[in-house]
């Protein structure tokens, strides 16, 4: 690995809108700030301008809430038509408290609220959800810029507190990074050691995109350096024989 890396911001990225040539976005940002894609290079892209593009914002107006939806929606105090897309979008439901509903995603992840968000969203009374296949959107964005990209959303964590951008959609690197079986400094060999390395892109990337009104939704990464193949964002998910809590 380097030991210099570098992240920019591209600039001048437009409020992304559904059907947007998101690639066609991305790309000219990065032409504005000079950049030209090299080996060790990753662009980070906040899921929310993945869901924009796609066309996965959904109005409330349009959804009717369930008998189901309803009684969790008076538990957590939420409004019903948005616990309905959350019900619609999980596989079930973890925990749930006022204001907090915790599930397990279509796609895996044991997030908050299955990723629905509402604010920078830019519709009034719309919810967006995530993409369909992160893994997917973010193959199609690196064929398209010719690079790799990593798709970053924010998660909170069970004993911590606090959010931290993690990899929801990868490709062109490896979102896990197997280190058994290599000597540590002393030339003792790892034998537990996987590092979450698309998780660890998306945390430093979040450093410049920020949480509130920064409008930095996609950072340039240059410096990076690996050996691995490229597997998916999937991979970071704990298979059940592993998960020690469930």
């Amino acid at each position: 690995m380097s030991a210099t890396l570098s992240l920019t911001a591209l600039p001048g990225l437009p409020m992304v809108r559904p059907g947007d040539n998101l690639a066609g976005l991305l790309a000219a940002g990065m032409a504005r700030a000079g950049l030209a894609p090299q080996p060790g290079d990753v662009l980070a892209i906040a899921q929310k301008i993945v869901s924009k593009a796609e066309g996965r914002s959904v109005a409330l107006e349009s959804v009717t809430p369930s008998a189901a939806a309803r009684r969790l929606a008076a538990e957590t105090e939420k409004d019903p038509r948005v616990v309905e897309l959350i019900l619609s979008e999980s596989r079930r439901v973890v925990r749930a408290r006022p204001n907090l509903i915790i599930v397990e995603h279509r796609l895996g992840f044991v997030m908050a609220n299955a990723g629905i968000d509402q604010s920078n969203v830019g519709e009034e009374g719309h919810a967006l959800l995530l993409p369909v296949d992160p893994d997917a959107s973010a193959a199609a964005l690196a064929a398209r810029l010719g690079l790799p990209v990593v798709i970053t959303d924010s998660f909170g964590r069970a004993w911590r507190r606090g959010t931290v951008g993690v990899a929801i959609g990868v490709a062109g690197l490896p979102a896990l990074l197997d280190l058994r079986g290599q000597p540590d400094l002393f030339g003792r060999e790892l034998r537990v050691s996987i590092t979450g390395f698309a998780d660890e892109i998306a945390a430093a990337a979040g450093l410049i995109m920020g949480q509130g009104a920064e409008a930095r939704p996609a950072v340039h990464l240059r410096g990076l350096d690996w050996s691995a193949p490229p597997n998916p964002a999937a991979e970071l998910l704990r298979v059940g024989e592993e998960d020690l809590f469930r």
